[in-house]
């Protein structure tokens, strides 16, 4: 998905997800960005597996019998 940072208020930048639609998101997670800026938003599938796989392994040494 890509979202047009359309301006700043405060902590915030207001960016159009689709025509007419705006949201904010907090500026600390696109430092230097400006407006008119185009921000790429994707989901990391292979990172997020190997998340889940680490969190579980933890787990299992926690939970042990």
């Amino acid at each position: 998905m890509k979202v047009i940072i359309d301006r700043f208020e405060g902590e915030y930048a207001v960016v159009e997800v689709a025509i007419g639609q705006f949201v904010n998101i907090p500026k600390v997670l696109i430092p230097n960005a400006n407006e008119g800026d185009v921000i790429k938003i994707e989901i990391d599938k292979k990172e997020t597996e190997e998340r889940r796989k680490h969190i579980q392994d933890l787990m299992n040494n926690v939970f042990e019998d």
